[in-house]
C-alpha cells in the first residue's frame, strides 16, 4: 500500500514539472499493449538516475522517467493507426493504405478507374440520361491517363507481358521484375528501332535467368509468334545498355520442370542433380547446352530410380533432339564412370 502512494506522489511530481493538470492519465512502458509498445520503441534506461521506470505520454509524444522525471524524447512520431480495434479480426482488415503499386500496369494501378456496369455503390442502375455523362467521362479519363506516347508504349507492351507470362507460369516477382526492366528500357529509348512485343519477350527471358527460373528462347518464340533469333538480339541489346549482370544458365534448375513433367519421383530428382554437381566439377558442361545436359541427366536418373522414360519422352519435355540426349547421355557415362544399361 506504501509502494503505491509513493507511485502516485511521484506521478504528481512529474505531473508538476512536465506542466500536466494532477489527474492526466499516462501510461508506463510495461503497461503499453502490444500496438502501443511497437509505436513507442524499445523499453530505455534513464541516462540519468538509470531506472527503467519510463512514463510514455502519447499525447505529447514523449519518453518520460517516472523516478526523476527527465524527459528522455520529445517529439515521437506515433505511427499506430488512427482507429480502434476491439480483436484481431478488426485490425487486420483495416488499412491505412491503399492497393500496392505494380509495374505490370500502364498506370501502375494508382490511377482510379470508372467500370463499365453503370451502376451505383447500392447496385441500382443509372438513369440513362446518366449514364451519357458517365460514358464522355469514361472517354476523356481514358484519354488523359495515356496522355504521353510512353504511357500508349505502356498501354499495348504490358498486356502482351501479361499474356505471355501467364502461358509461361511466372510467378508476380518475375512479372514485376520483367515490367519494370521494360520501364527502364523506354526511359533509354531502346525501343526505338525495334519492335515493342520484341522488347517484351527480351525482357521476360532476361528476367526468368536473372531469377533462376530460366525459359528457353525456343519456349518464348513458340509463345509469342516471333523469330528466335530477334528475340535473342533485342536481348543482347538490353543487357548491354543497361548493364545487366546476368548469371549463366544452370542446368541443375531445369530438373524439377523435367522431373515433373514426366512424373518421376524424388529419387530420380536428386539423383539427377547428383548427376550433373559431377558433371560440372569435371567440366563436362561448358560448352553445351544446359537443356541437353541436364535433359541426359533425367533420362539416366530415371532409368537408376527405375523409372525409365524413351529418348523421346525426355526431348519432347526438354525441347531438344533425340540426338543430343544420345551424345550427351555416352559423355556422362563414360566420364562419370555410370554403370547403367539402356
Amino acid at each position: 500500500m506504501a509502494n503505491e502512494i509513493n507511485k502516485d506522489e511521484n506521478n504528481e511530481k512529474i505531473s508538476k514539472k512536465r506542466g500536466r493538470p494532477k489527474g492526466s492519465h499516462s501510461l508506463t512502458a510495461k503497461e503499453l499493449s502490444d500496438e502501443e509498445a511497437v509505436t513507442a520503441g524499445p523499453i530505455k534506461v534513464c541516462p540519468s538516475c538509470g531506472s527503467t521506470d519510463i512514463l510514455y505520454d502519447s499525447e505529447r509524444g514523449e519518453l518520460v522517467c517516472n523516478n526523476c522525471g527527465l524527459v528522455i524524447e520529445d517529439e515521437i512520431t506515433d505511427t499506430g493507426p488512427e482507429w480502434r480495434a476491439f480483436d484481431s479480426d478488426q485490425r487486420n482488415s483495416r488499412s491505412r493504405t491503399g492497393a500496392p503499386m505494380k509495374y505490370t500496369r500502364p498506370n501502375k494501378g494508382l490511377v482510379t478507374e470508372i467500370d463499365l456496369y453503370n451502376k451505383d455503390i447500392r447496385g441500382v442502375r443509372i438513369p440513362s440520361k446518366r449514364q451519357a455523362q458517365l460514358y464522355r467521362m469514361r472517354k476523356w479519363h481514358k484519354r488523359a491517363s495515356i496522355a504521353s506516347s510512353s504511357e500508349r508504349n505502356y498501354l499495348i507492351a504490358l498486356p502482351e507481358l501479361t499474356r505471355v507470362s501467364s502461358y509461361l507460369g511466372l510467378p508476380e516477382n518475375i512479372r514485376e521484375q520483367a515490367a519494370l526492366m521494360y520501364r527502364k528500357c523506354v526511359q533509354n529509348n531502346l525501343i526505338r528501332g525495334r519492335p515493342i512485343e520484341t522488347v517484351v519477350q527480351a525482357v521476360i527471358y532476361a528476367s526468368c535467368r536473372k531469377a533462376g527460373m530460366p525459359r528457353t528462347l525456343d519456349e518464348i518464340a513458340n509463345i509469342s509468334g516471333l523469330p528466335k533469333k530477334e528475340i535473342g538480339r533485342a536481348y543482347r541489346a538490353i543487357s548491354h545498355e543497361l548493364n545487366l549482370k546476368i548469371p549463366l544458365t544452370d542446368p541443375i534448375s531445369y530438373v524439377p520442370r523435367y522431373i515433373n513433367s514426366l512424373k518421376l519421383s524424388g529419387e530420380a530428382q536428386e539423383k539427377a542433380i547428383e548427376l550433373l554437381k559431377e558433371a560440372m566439377k569435371k567440366g563436362l558442361v561448358s560448352g553445351r547446352s544446359p537443356t541437353g545436359v541436364s535433359a541426359a541427366a533425367v533420362y539416366i536418373a530415371g532409368a537408376l530410380a527405375g523409372e525409365r522414360r524413351t529418348q523421346k519422352e525426355v526431348a519432347d519435355v526438354a525441347g531438344v533432339t533425340e540426338v543430343t540426349i544420345r551424345n550427351r547421355y555416352r559423355e556422362l557415362k563414360e566420364q562419370l564412370n555410370i554403370d547403367v544399361n539402356l
